[in-house]
């Protein structure tokens, strides 16, 4: 199927490893023009030469910290200065730390909102005017814990909700010209998922990585995790003419993983 995204500008922060670098690679494999994300300057460049062997478009690599607004403005200058503009932004970062409650620091707070909210808001501030121009969109990626809580991951249960609010909000607001979406993973094969899973082996939760991969699969009705680029295929899909009716929705992906009704 033809998304008909070739030539198009796509910013995807994030994006030198998990779903982020998934996302980057399905619409980078659709045609679209990308540049990807991280903090990590060599696993950023290993990314990109691995999305450059499905892209048709071009592909950049381009460092920088979402919890400083500085190179979050940088950021969307490099899209805009390479490519002409800017029709897509998908958002997405690291997970906090996991944790109890009564665990957890009230530094962590601070920081799992900077950089899971906040990263958001400026992201659309500085995109909103070039994404105005060329009718774009908007796809933050948080996760499944916005509807159901999950075990010692406060931080992540309680900051994201605040995703959802701003992106239903923004659907809203920069309707017609920007469309705005959500993706709400479930456990995927990433390096994400092997470190909360570590973390939980050194907590005491599991004898042994391979019992906690499993339990992770536990109550999946298709039996197993998600391979990331069914995910970046969502994205891409959203950030497509083809889904141009659907707008303020928040997609669970989980294999079916989830008991609420909505």
């Amino acid at each position: 199927m033809d998304l008909q995204l070739e030539g198009n500008a796509a910013l995807v922060t994030a994006s030198s490893s998990g779903l982020g670098k998934a996302s980057a690679k399905a619409l980078a494999r659709e045609g679209a023009n990308v540049v990807i994300n991280g903090r990590d300057e060599d696993r950023l460049e290993e990314a990109r030469e691995e999305i450059e062997e499905v892209a048709t478009g071009e592909i950049i690599a381009q460092s920088g910290d979402l919890t400083d607004p500085e190179d979050i403005t940088e950021l969307v200058e490099t899209v805009v200065g390479e490519f002409g503009g800017l029709d897509h932004l998908v958002t997405s970062a690291g997970g906090p730390p996991s944790g109890p409650f009564l665990d957890t620091e009230e530094d962590d707070w601070y920081h799992a909102y900077d950089l899971l909210v906040m990263s958001v808001v400026r992201l659309v501030k500085e995109a909103a005017p070039h994404l105005e121009e060329g009718g774009g969109t908007i796809v933050t990626i948080t996760s499944r814990s916005v509807k159901e809580a999950i075990d010692s991951l406060v931080l992540s249960n309680s900051v994201r909700m605040s995703v959802i609010g701003l992106e239903k909000t923004l659907s809203q607001e920069l309707a017609p010209e920007i469309r705005a979406n959500a993706v709400l993973p479930g456990p995927h094969e990433t390096a994400r998922i092997q470190e909360l899973v570590d973390q939980a082996v050194e907590r005491g939760d599991y004898d042994s990585y391979d019992e906690g991969l499993a339990d992770w699969s536990d109550g999946i009705p298709l039996e197993r995790i998600g391979d990331p680029i069914e995910l970046g295929d969502t994205v891409a899909y959203l950030s497509s003419p083809l889904s141009g009716f659907i707008n303020g929705i928040s997609v669970p992906i989980d294999g079916g993983a989830g008991a609420s009704n909505l």
